[in-house]
This record gives structure tokens, sequence and C-alpha cells, in this order.
């Protein structure tokens, strides 16, 4: 099932620089980059705020490649941090920095989105975790879009881990997804029935002036503008390399499961964009706590429950893919929280978003070579 081309996967995920003394975000993004750029190439680079840095993998064959592949990022990363006195942070927000306070990255894409979307763009003081699962033809990568939509929520709800905003508890396990959701061109993307009726949306709103390419489409999961790829972009950034890969397995498992379907010819119902906003807020809300609908069944689910089904959903493609080990430490986010889940546990515990910062940190640097 894996020819060359399809189910490949590549993953970026997006930092926070943080100085470890007053545990606030720092805007110095060049210090890392300048020594960066010669150990890691073009796999890091800069993004609109000077406190964000982003790292990104090279087209990994499989599962374990994308592995090893975050895990040497994420090393080099702390190292280059370590070196200008700073720390790496995995969590979608940050649990008390301003975004007043960070400057912005000096480049021609930055300025105009922010002379375009003005205190929106400057407050997008977010991280999340991006994943591109290879589907070499267009007008399937569309048609597993469609249906992928429904299982945005659930993927979600695992990555959940932003719980603080600007010193708040804001009683939301991803508030991340609250703040992007300011920005136009994001959230569920609507169903397209062909490319060609997905391209005559894309080429009316260049031709109109709403966008100058596809790259300003920033929805949940996309049929990416110029790679072989589907892309998810709908996660939190998780604290550790196990959550992040797990996400990675799972979301290349329902792209893989659907290509399957598709190719014998059997469907997968579809929803409308609306329902699955539903499930999105539940998510965002209460994470992995609460419970989803299910619109099959018209009824209120578990999540727990949900998450099994799901796994059930995708296991004859996991042996396939190699993901068997990596998909199951579902079981292990279930059984101890998500990221937002442990967040808040140290925050009751000890009332202090530093004591979150340290905790933060602590579990970015979980399973690296640091020595």
């Amino acid at each position: 099932m894996a020819e060359a081309g399809l189910f490949t996967l590549g993953v970026e995920e997006e930092f926070q620089i943080v100085d470890p003394e007053t545990r606030e975000l720092k805007s110095h993004v060049q210090q890392i980059l300048e020594d960066g750029k010669v150990i890691l190439k073009e796999r890091v680079k800069a993004e609109m705020h000077q406190s964000v840095i982003e790292m990104g993998t090279d087209i990994c064959r499989d599962i374990k490649d994308a592995r090893e592949q975050v895990i040497d990022l994420r090393t080099k990363l702390a190292k280059l941090a370590m070196k200008s006195g700073l720390r790496i942070a995995a969590a979608g927000t940050h649990p008390f920095s301003h975004w007043k306070d960070q400057l912005i990255t000096e480049h021609p894409r930055y300025k105009e989105i922010v002379t375009d979307m003005q205190q929106v763009a400057r407050a997008n003081l977010i991280f999340g975790l991006h994943v591109h699962v290879g589907v070499d033809e267009r007008e399937t990568a569309l048609h597993i879009m469609n249906a992928a939509r429904y299982f945005l929520p659930h993927i979600f709800a695992l990555s959940t881990n932003s719980p603080f905003w600007l010193g708040r508890n804001t009683g939301l396990k991803s508030y991340r997804s609250k703040v992007f959701d300011r920005f136009p061109r994001t959230g569920i993307p609507d169903y397209f029935g062909s490319i060609s009726e997905y391209d005559n949306f894309v080429n009316l709103l260049i031709k109109t002036g709403c966008i100058d390419d596809a790259r300003k489409i920033w929805w949940d999961i996309r049929v990416h503008p110029t790679f072989k790829t589907l892309e998810f972009r709908v996660c939190d950034l998780p604290m550790r390399v196990d959550e992040t890969i797990c996400l990675a397995a799972l979301m290349q498992a329902i792209v893989a499961k659907l290509y399957k379907l598709i190719k014998q010819n059997l469907g997968f119902r579809l929803y409308r964009r609306a329902l699955i906003a539903e499930n999105k807020w539940r998510a965002a809300r209460y994470g992995i706590s609460g419970k989803l609908i299910d619109f099959g069944k018209q009824e209120e689910v578990e999540f727990g429950a949900l998450a099994q089904e799901l796994l059930e959903f995708v296991d004859d493609v996991v042996d396939e893919l190699g993901s068997r080990e990596e998909i199951s430490y579902i079981n292990n986010i279930l059984e101890n929280g998500t990221g937002a889940d442990r967040q808040l546990k140290v925050w009751e515990k000890t009332k202090d978003t530093k004591k979150v910062v340290d905790y933060i940190i602590e579990e970015t640097h979980k399973g690296l070579n640091l020595n």
C-alpha cells in the first residue's frame, strides 16, 4: 500500500523561545538562527513573532524516520537555545507573556500580513503542530480531505495544550484555537465536489484580491498549494516528542485508511462543516475530558470511547504503515491527560504560571539526546 510518495510524512513544530530566569518569551530568534543555519540548514526558520522558531523535518519515509528526525531537530534546537542562555518550550500558548511585548520579524510577507490584519496578526502569538501526509494525486487528496474533516476534532482534542492566555486560566483546553479563529480562512474547510471546484474557489479569491496565493488559506486541513501532501494544521504543539509522533501517526493512518476506502469504491459519510465545528468547539473547551457528538448515532459520546472507535477504524492499516506502537501512545494520553491537563495540574498545585513554564520546558526536553 505504501507506494513511493504515498503517506510520507513531514512534521513542523513551532517552539517558544524562553528566558529560563524570568520564564518570559524572548524575541531572540536571530541569535539561534545565526548558529542554526549552519547546523540545521533550511529545516529551521523564523516565524512572524521573533519569540517563535519553527522546525521542519525533511520528507520522512515512515513514522520511525519521523521520530528520528523530530528528536534530532529538537535536540539540536534545544542545544542552540541553551548556548544562547535560552530554552525552547512546546505549548500552544505561553502561560503569561503578552503579545504586545514581542517583536515582529522583518520580512515582507509578515509586514504585509500585519498591514492587512493589524492587531489580529500582532496578537497571533500561538504555536502549532503541522503534519504533511504524502498523497500524489490532488483529486484523491481532496476527497480524502472531505472525509478527514470529520476526524479533526478528535485529533485536536488529543493535542490540546494551551489553557493559559496572558496569565489567566482561560477555562479552555485550547485557547490557541480561539486566537487563530480571528484570522480569515481558518477552521474547518467546506466540502468541495472536485479539485476543479476547489481551484475555482482559490482562483476567485486571488482574482478578487482576497489573497495573493493559496498559502493564505489557513484551514485546519488543506491540500497543500505546492507539495503533494495533505496538511493537517489543527493541533496545538504538544510538549513531548512521543505526543507529536503519536499525532503524526494518527493523521497518517486516517489518510491511509480513507485512501484505501476510496480505492475500493467505498465511501465515508460526509458531514456539514457547521456540525464538525460543533465538535471542534467541544474539543477546544474540554479536550479529552468531555463528550463529542457522534453524528451517525445523533448522540453525545465520551471522548475515550470515540478514541477507541477511531483506533479500531484505522487498525487494518497501522501494521502496513509500521505505526502500531506510535499510535498506541493515544492510550497514554487518555490515561495521563493532554498537555493542557498536565499544565493545569501544575497550576492547581502551585498557583504559579512560572512553575507551569518550568514544567513545559522540562517536558519539551524529554527523550532528547542532550549529553
